[in-house]
C-alpha cells in the first residue's frame, strides 16, 4: 500500500495550481493579443485582493452541529479558518476566480471538514442528515461549471467534504492490472505507484496536476489520451460510495463493462456529482505503460477537410491504431498555437501559406506504443489517411511543444486575469454528421455574445461515431465580468442544445448547466434521478443545486 499522506498539497486560492509551476506567459503572448486586433489587456497587472480582504459570510454551522462533526473526525479536521474557507468558496471557473480575486468570498462554506477514513465520511453524513447541514463533497475542487459551489439550498448552514486524507493507493494488481485507489488522491501521485509496476491509467485530463480520481468519476472526466486510453468511465471496475442511507458497493466480480447481471449500475455512480453519495474508493482497469512516445504535426486546407480527415481516422483506425491524443485546430486556434511554437510555428505556417490554403488547420497526435514495429505501423496508417485529404506534414517539433505545454493552460490564464483579460473554456460534442453545424452555430453563437474578442476551437476525443468541440474565449474584460461570462456561456450552451450537441462532454453539469439537463435527458430522465436521490438521500443534503434542475425547469 503506497501512503501519500505526507505528499505537499500547494494550491494557489485565487487562481490555478502549484505556484511552483507558475511561469510567465510565453513570449509574444502580449502582442499576439494586440496583433489579434479583438483584445485589448491592461498595460499594468490587477492582482488579487490580499486573503485579509476577502469578505467572508458569518459562520452559520450551530454549536451542535460542529459538535457532532468533532466527535466523528476530531476537532483539528475540522475547519473555519480564513484560508480553508476561501479555497473552497467554488471551483476554477472565470467567475470563481474573479469573484475570490475581487475579495467576494460570499459563498465560502461554513466549515471544511477532513474525514480519513469511509467510515467518517459515513459518520459525517449522518451528523448532517441529523442536524440539517448540506455536504460538498470536495476534491481537487478544479471544477470549471459550479460544481462544487458550497450551495445551501434550505439548509442553515453547508460544509465543504474535503477528501484530500482518503489519498492513497491501496494496492495494485499486475495480473489483473488493476488497482484499488481512494477517492482523494490526485492523478500525479496515483500515476507514480501505477508506473513503478510499469502500468499507467492513460487519464490526462488538463487539470491533470489537481484533481482527484473521485472527480474523475464523479464527472466522467475524458482525458486528453481518449482516443487511446477511453474515457475514465470506461476504465472503472467498482465503486464503494457513502450514502446518508448506507454504504453502496458496486461491482468487482468481473472486468469492467463484463456482466450482463441486470442494468450497470455503476453509471448511477459515475457522473453523479456528489448528489447520490460520496465516493470513498474504486478500483479502476490500468493499461501496460508505453516505452515510446512519437509525437507528429500536420496541416490541412481548412477545418472541415480536418473534420473528414479525422472522422476517417476514427472509422477506418480504430482505437489501438490511431493515435492516442489526436487534437485538430480550427484556423483561429492554428494562429494561436503557430505562434507559441516560435520560429518552427512561423516556418509551419509559412509552408501551408506557400500552398495558398487561407485558413489552415494544425492536426497534432501523439502515439504511444511499446514495440517500435507496431509504432512504424501506426504512422503508416496515419499518413495514408491524412494524405488522402491532402494534408501536409509539418515538423514534429510543432506537436512536441504543444505536448510539453499541454497543461500550462490554466496558468497562463491567471496571468491574463492579471491583465483583464476575460477568458473561458467550453466544450460539447456531438455524431460526425452533424460536427460541421455544430462548430458553426456555436461559434457565431459565442461570436455574437462576445462582439469584440477572439474564439477558438478544436476537435478531440475522437470516436467512430462522433467527437468533441473545445471552444476557448478570450475578449477585454467588461465593467461586469460577472454579466459578460454569464452571457457568454448561456448564448453557447443554447446554441449547443439548439444545434443537436450535449451540453457537456467532459466538464460535468454542475450548477452551470443543470438548466439544459431537461433538454439532455427530456422528463422521464429526471424523474429516475430524483428517484434514485430520494432513495440514496431522503433529506438532499448532498450538494444542494447541482446537476438536477428544479422543479420549474
Amino acid at each position: 500500500m503506497a501512503d501519500l499522506t505526507e505528499l505537499p498539497r500547494r494550491s494557489v486560492w485565487h487562481g490555478w495550481g502549484d505556484p511552483g509551476q507558475v511561469r510567465p506567459l510565453p513570449t509574444g503572448g502580449w502582442p499576439l493579443l494586440k496583433f489579434l486586433g479583438r483584445v485589448e489587456p491592461a498595460a499594468h497587472d490587477a492582482p488579487p485582493v490580499a486573503l485579509a480582504e476577502v469578505r467572508l459570510p458569518e459562520v452559520r454551522l450551530s454549536e451542535a452541529a460542529r459538535a457532532a462533526l468533532v466527535a466523528v473526525v476530531g476537532d483539528e479536521h475540522v475547519s473555519t479558518d480564513r484560508l480553508d474557507r476561501v479555497e473552497h468558496a467554488g471551483g476554477k471557473s472565470y467567475a470563481d476566480l474573479y469573484r475570490l480575486r475581487t475579495g467576494d468570498g460570499s459563498r465560502a462554506p461554513d466549515a471544511v471538514v477532513f474525514p480519513g477514513t469511509s467510515r467518517e465520511v459515513s459518520g459525517l453524513l449522518a451528523a448532517c442528515v441529523e442536524h440539517e447541514v448540506a455536504v460538498v463533497p470536495f476534491g481537487g475542487g478544479t471544477s470549471v461549471v459550479g460544481g462544487v459551489d458550497p450551495v445551501r439550498g434550505r439548509f442553515a448552514a453547508v460544509i465543504s467534504l474535503d477528501l484530500r486524507r482518503l489519498n492513497r493507493v491501496r494496492g495494485v494488481d499486475p495480473v489483473s492490472q488493476t488497482a484499488v485507489v481512494q477517492a482523494g488522491v490526485r492523478g500525479p501521485e496515483a500515476e507514480a505507484v501505477f508506473q513503478q509496476h510499469d502500468l499507467t491509467l492513460g487519464h490526462f485530463p488538463q487539470s491533470y496536476q489537481q484533481a482527484t480520481l473521485g472527480g474523475y468519476l464523479v464527472t466522467r472526466s475524458a482525458g486528453q489520451a481518449s482516443s487511446g486510453y477511453g474515457r475514465f468511465e470506461e476504465n472503472v471496475v467498482s465503486v464503494t460510495m457513502a450514502t446518508p442511507t448506507g454504504e453502496l458497493v458496486i461491482g468487482g466480480r468481473a472486468p469492467a463493462n463484463e456482466t450482463a447481471a441486470g442494468p450497470k449500475l455503476l453509471d448511477v455512480v459515475i457522473g453523479s456529482e456528489g448528489l447520490l453519495g460520496v465516493v470513498t474508493e474504486a478500483t479502476v482497469q490500468l493499461s501496460r505503460r508505453p516505452t515510446i512516445e512519437h509525437q507528429e504535426s500536420w496541416a490541412l486546407r481548412d477545418t472541415p477537410t480536418g473534420f473528414a480527415a479525422f472522422r476517417d481516422l476514427a472509422q477506418e483506425l480504430g482505437r489501438g491504431i490511431m493515435p492516442d491524443v489526436a487534437r485538430l485546430s480550427d484556423h483561429d486556434e492554428t494562429t494561436t498555437v503557430m505562434a507559441q511554437a516560435g520560429l518552427a510555428g512561423m516556418a509551419g505556417m509559412g509552408r501551408v501559406r506557400a500552398r495558398g490554403w487561407r485558413e489552415p488547420a494544425l492536426a497534432v497526435f501523439q502515439l504511444e506504443d511499446g514495440d517500435k514495429a507496431t509504432l512504424r505501423f501506426r504512422r503508416r496508417r496515419l499518413a495514408a489517411v491524412l494524405k488522402r485529404h491532402g494534408a501536409v506534414k509539418l515538423t514534429d517539433s510543432i506537436a512536441e511543444h504543444w505536448m510539453t505545454g499541454r497543461f500550462r493552460g490554466p496558468y497562463q490564464r491567471d496571468h491574463l486575469m492579471d491583465r483583464g483579460v476575460f477568458v473561458e473554456t467550453l466544450e460539447t460534442a456531438t455524431t460526425w454528421d452533424n460536427l460541421e453545424y455544430l462548430y458553426d452555430a456555436v461559434r457565431s453563437a459565442i461570436v455574437t455574445a462576445t462582439g469584440r474578442g477572439w474564439v477558438q476551437c478544436h476537435v478531440s476525443h475522437l470516436e467512430g461515431g462522433g467527437a468533441s468541440l473545445y471552444y476557448t474565449v478570450m475578449a477585454s474584460a467588461e465593467a461586469d465580468p460577472i454579466a459578460q461570462w454569464r452571457r457568454i456561456r448561456t448564448a453557447a450552451g443554447q446554441a449547443m442544445i439548439d444545434a443537436g450537441g450535449t451540453i457537456t462532454h467532459h466538464h460535468a453539469v454542475g450548477t452551470d448547466h443543470r438548466r439544459w439537463m431537461r433538454d439532455e435527458i427530456g422528463d422521464g430522465g429526471i424523474r429516475i434521478l430524483r428517484a434514485v436521490k430520494a432513495e440514496l438521500d431522503p433529506t438532499g443534503v448532498l450538494n444542494p443545486g447541482k446537476l438536477i434542475p428544479d422543479d420549474e425547469g
